[in-house]
């Protein structure tokens, strides 16, 4: 192997390497519904740039969508969960929570509030009723 190809192959490497960084790979969010058999889930996820529209979650089904994160680091997902005629709204995806926690994010909403099954579980309160 002469020069000009170990160079060809040290650069075309060190490029690999950093593109992996530079540009994320695909996210799944899966938002499964773990409220109490018979409660639906009514679940309206947005971005800034995208609108996932409203989405019928029966007890025990989920909802998921993927996405790429931003290489700026601020791609941020919400959502409206409506259950039991009240909605409540939760920051599904924020990018500087959860890029190093999971690349599938597999939230469980409860009747407490959602849980996140990653690495490790982490659970949040609802906060107040949407008016």
């Amino acid at each position: 192997m002469n020069t000009c190809s170990i160079i060809l192959l040290l650069s075309l490497t060190s490029l690999s390497a950093i593109s992996g960084s530079l540009f994320p790979s695909k996210t799944q969010v899966l938002i499964y519904n773990d409220l109490t058999p018979g409660t639906d889930l009514i679940v309206h996820c947005k971005s800034r740039d995208d609108d996932l529209g409203l989405r019928h979650v029966a007890y025990g089904n989920d909802f998921e969508f993927h996405f790429c994160p931003s290489v700026w680091g601020n791609t941020l997902f919400h959502c409206t969960m409506t259950f039991h005629g009240t909605s409540h709204r939760f920051d599904i995806y924020v990018q500087k929570r959860d890029e190093f926690i999971c690349d599938q994010c597999v939230w469980k909403v409860r009747p407490q509030g959602p849980c996140l099954i990653a690495r490790r579980r982490i659970c949040y309160s609802w906060g107040p009723p949407e008016a």
